[in-house]
Protein backbone atom coordinates (compact mmCIF):
# COMPACT_ATOMS: atom_id res chain seq x y z
CA UNK A 1 0.00 0.00 0.00
CA UNK A 2 1.14 3.52 -0.71
CA UNK A 3 2.04 5.34 2.51
CA UNK A 4 -0.23 8.31 3.24
CA UNK A 5 1.56 9.32 6.43
CA UNK A 6 5.28 9.84 6.64
CA UNK A 7 7.02 9.62 10.00
CA UNK A 8 10.42 11.23 10.02
CA UNK A 9 12.78 11.46 12.94
CA UNK A 10 16.04 13.31 13.25
CA UNK A 11 17.80 10.26 14.64
CA UNK A 12 17.02 6.62 15.33
CA UNK A 13 17.40 7.47 19.03
CA UNK A 14 13.93 9.05 18.63
CA UNK A 15 12.43 5.69 17.62
CA UNK A 16 11.09 4.68 21.08
CA UNK A 17 8.94 7.83 21.10
CA UNK A 18 7.93 7.73 17.44
CA UNK A 19 6.94 4.06 17.69
CA UNK A 20 3.80 5.21 19.52
CA UNK A 21 2.68 6.92 16.30
CA UNK A 22 3.63 3.88 14.26
CA UNK A 23 1.63 1.56 16.52
CA UNK A 24 -1.48 3.74 16.36
CA UNK A 25 -1.35 4.11 12.57
CA UNK A 26 -0.83 0.37 12.21
CA UNK A 27 -3.82 -0.37 14.47
CA UNK A 28 -5.94 2.04 12.42
CA UNK A 29 -4.78 0.45 9.14
CA UNK A 30 -3.28 3.69 7.87
CA UNK A 31 -0.29 3.02 5.63
CA UNK A 32 2.84 4.88 6.69
CA UNK A 33 6.55 5.02 6.10
CA UNK A 34 9.40 5.75 8.50
CA UNK A 35 12.68 7.51 7.85
CA UNK A 36 15.55 8.98 9.83
CA UNK A 37 16.73 12.23 8.25
CA UNK A 38 18.60 15.04 9.93
CA UNK A 39 17.98 18.69 9.15
CA UNK A 40 21.55 19.41 10.24
CA UNK A 41 23.44 16.37 8.94
CA UNK A 42 21.48 15.66 5.73
CA UNK A 43 19.75 18.96 4.86
CA UNK A 44 19.67 18.33 1.11
CA UNK A 45 18.07 14.92 1.60
CA UNK A 46 15.45 16.39 3.96
CA UNK A 47 14.47 19.11 1.50
CA UNK A 48 14.33 16.67 -1.42
CA UNK A 49 12.29 14.20 0.61
CA UNK A 50 9.80 16.90 1.64
CA UNK A 51 9.46 18.25 -1.91
CA UNK A 52 8.71 14.77 -3.30
CA UNK A 53 6.41 13.47 -0.54
CA UNK A 54 3.10 14.70 -1.98
CA UNK A 55 3.95 13.25 -5.38
CA UNK A 56 4.42 9.85 -3.74
CA UNK A 57 0.93 9.98 -2.18
CA UNK A 58 1.83 11.19 1.32
CA UNK A 59 -0.96 13.31 2.86
CA UNK A 60 0.57 14.26 6.24
CA UNK A 61 4.10 14.32 7.61
CA UNK A 62 4.91 13.71 11.27
CA UNK A 63 8.39 14.95 12.17
CA UNK A 64 9.99 14.22 15.51
CA UNK A 65 13.12 16.00 16.65
CA UNK A 66 14.91 16.92 19.83
CA UNK A 67 17.13 19.76 21.01
CA UNK A 68 17.38 22.38 18.22
CA UNK A 69 14.53 20.55 16.44
CA UNK A 70 14.92 22.12 13.02
CA UNK A 71 13.55 19.08 11.18
CA UNK A 72 9.80 19.88 11.26
CA UNK A 73 10.40 23.46 10.14
CA UNK A 74 12.75 22.53 7.31
CA UNK A 75 10.20 19.99 6.10
CA UNK A 76 7.34 22.52 6.35
CA UNK A 77 9.39 25.04 4.37
CA UNK A 78 9.86 22.47 1.59
CA UNK A 79 6.33 21.06 1.16
CA UNK A 80 2.70 22.11 0.97
CA UNK A 81 1.64 19.11 3.06
CA UNK A 82 0.57 19.53 6.68
CA UNK A 83 3.48 18.88 9.04
CA UNK A 84 3.01 17.82 12.64
CA UNK A 85 6.01 18.38 14.87
CA UNK A 86 6.81 16.14 17.82
CA UNK A 87 9.30 17.72 20.20
CA UNK A 88 11.47 14.95 21.67
CA UNK A 89 12.84 15.11 25.18
CA UNK A 90 16.54 14.62 24.71
CA UNK A 91 18.63 17.26 26.39
CA UNK A 92 19.24 18.96 29.69
CA UNK A 93 16.22 21.16 28.94
CA UNK A 94 13.87 18.14 28.98
CA UNK A 95 12.47 18.82 25.52
CA UNK A 96 11.44 22.42 26.17
CA UNK A 97 14.15 23.54 23.74
CA UNK A 98 12.66 21.31 21.02
CA UNK A 99 9.14 22.47 21.87
CA UNK A 100 10.08 26.14 21.47
CA UNK A 101 12.00 25.44 18.27
CA UNK A 102 9.01 23.75 16.68
CA UNK A 103 6.41 26.22 17.98
CA UNK A 104 8.22 29.37 16.91
CA UNK A 105 7.92 29.04 13.15
CA UNK A 106 7.81 32.20 11.03
CA UNK A 107 4.57 33.28 9.33
CA UNK A 108 3.84 31.17 6.27
CA UNK A 109 5.63 28.06 7.54
CA UNK A 110 3.24 26.57 10.12
CA UNK A 111 3.98 23.35 11.96
CA UNK A 112 1.20 21.82 14.04
CA UNK A 113 2.90 20.97 17.32
CA UNK A 114 1.97 18.37 19.92
CA UNK A 115 3.28 17.89 23.44
CA UNK A 116 6.82 16.86 24.25
CA UNK A 117 7.10 13.15 23.32
CA UNK A 118 3.50 13.37 22.01
CA UNK A 119 3.90 11.06 19.02
CA UNK A 120 0.60 9.30 19.72
CA UNK A 121 -1.33 12.57 19.50
CA UNK A 122 0.56 13.39 16.30
CA UNK A 123 -0.71 10.15 14.75
CA UNK A 124 -4.25 10.85 15.97
CA UNK A 125 -4.10 14.35 14.47
CA UNK A 126 -2.77 12.93 11.20
CA UNK A 127 -5.72 10.53 11.08
CA UNK A 128 -8.11 13.38 11.79
CA UNK A 129 -6.62 15.48 8.96
CA UNK A 130 -6.81 12.58 6.50
CA UNK A 131 -10.39 11.83 7.54
CA UNK A 132 -11.45 15.15 5.98
CA UNK A 133 -10.96 13.66 2.52
CA UNK A 134 -11.26 9.91 3.11
CA UNK A 135 -14.66 8.64 4.27
CA UNK A 136 -13.36 5.20 5.25
CA UNK A 137 -10.72 6.71 7.53
CA UNK A 138 -13.32 9.21 8.80
CA UNK A 139 -15.51 6.30 9.89
CA UNK A 140 -12.58 4.62 11.66
CA UNK A 141 -11.70 7.93 13.30
CA UNK A 142 -15.27 8.35 14.57
CA UNK A 143 -15.15 4.77 15.91
CA UNK A 144 -11.86 5.54 17.65
CA UNK A 145 -13.31 8.65 19.30
CA UNK A 146 -16.38 6.65 20.35
CA UNK A 147 -14.12 4.01 21.91
CA UNK A 148 -12.50 6.72 24.04
CA UNK A 149 -15.91 7.72 25.33
CA UNK A 150 -16.86 4.12 26.10
CA UNK A 151 -13.56 3.55 27.89
CA UNK A 152 -14.23 6.48 30.25
CA UNK A 153 -17.85 5.46 30.79
CA UNK A 154 -16.68 1.96 31.76
CA UNK A 155 -14.00 3.36 34.06
CA UNK A 156 -16.59 5.56 35.76
CA UNK A 157 -18.93 2.58 36.23
CA UNK A 158 -16.06 0.50 37.64
CA UNK A 159 -15.17 3.35 39.98
CA UNK A 160 -18.72 3.44 41.36
CA UNK A 161 -18.53 -0.29 42.05
CA UNK A 162 -15.31 0.25 44.00
CA UNK A 163 -16.92 3.11 45.93
CA UNK A 164 -19.71 0.84 47.21
CA UNK A 165 -17.14 -1.34 48.95
CA UNK A 166 -16.71 1.49 51.43
CA UNK A 167 -19.28 2.47 54.00
CA UNK A 168 -19.29 6.22 53.23
CA UNK A 169 -20.72 7.65 50.07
Amino acid sequence: MTPIVSIIMGSTSDLPIMEKAMKFLDEQQIPFEVNALSAHRTPTAVEEYAREAAGRGVKVIIAGAGMAAALPGVIAASTTLPVIGVPIKGSVLDGVDALYSILQMPPGIPVATVAINGALNAAILAMQIISLSDSEIATRFADYKDSLCKKIEKANKDLKEVKYKYKTN
